[in-house]
């Protein structure tokens, strides 16, 4: 499978260059290009880039503001969000302006790659911290949870718990001692059973219904 191509837009150096560095060694993402600001950044987006990573506080920007804009001027690829805030109006402000995805500085380099490659698929992802803040900025309303729920498995029920816990395809691999084509298996079967169209949507439903106390 190719490497999905991004262009990283961060105000600290070293954090960009220890990033673009980290993408390069796993190799599921390539580098286009690095920059400061996202007016430096602006003529690597005519390139080939599959998505746009950056931070929401850059010097002299509001990064809401540059998401909302790039949006209304017809920049198509995917932006996600990689900031140190886990606030939730910052989170609701990206995804609201037009962000695939919201995750945080603090989580698990495996974790941010599978994010991005999962955003780039057609997924709007969210760091496993802020699931349950999604959970209130979506209002939910009360539905048949209990009889969608008595349609999974035992391993199944597994699979959606580490689902809402954030662990990507690998780490549910490594913590259940099964192939990570095993778990894309049962991730879809998951999906399909709860009628939902991805991860964060499943890691969503169980959070909301609380129903990892079932297990």
């Amino acid at each position: 499978m190719e490497p999905v191509k991004a262009i990283l837009v961060d105000d600290h150096p070293l954090f960009r260059k220890g990033l673009a560095e980290l993408f390069e060694h796993d190799g599921r993402i390539r580098v286009l290009g690095v920059a400061g600001s996202l007016a430096d950044a602006r003529p690597l987006l005519a390139g080939q880039a599959d998505v746009l990573i950056m931070d929401l506080h850059l010097p002299g920007q509001d990064g809401i503001e540059a998401i909302r804009r790039l949006r209304e001027e017809g920049v198509r690829i995917p932006v996600i969000a990689l900031t140190m805030s886990d606030a939730e109006e910052d989170m609701a402000a990206a995804l609201r302006a037009g962000a695939r995805g919201y995750l945080l500085k603090s989580m698990e380099p495996d974790e941010v790659i599978d994010a991005i490659a999962r955003a780039v698929r057609g997924e709007v992802v969210v760091a496993p911290a802020m699931t349950a803040k999604l959970v209130r900025l979506l209002d939910p309303k009360p539905d048949a949870a209990g009889s969608l729920m008595d349609q999974l498995t035992p391993r199944e029920r597994e699979i959606l718990d580490c689902l809402t816990r954030g662990k990507s395809n690998k780490a549910i691999a490594q913590e259940l001692a099964i192939s990570i084509d095993t778990v894309k298996l049962h991730v879809r079967n998951v999906l399909t059973k709860l009628n939902l169209s991805s991860r964060v949507e499943a890691a969503v439903y169980a959070v909301r219904h609380d129903l990892r106390k079932g297990k």
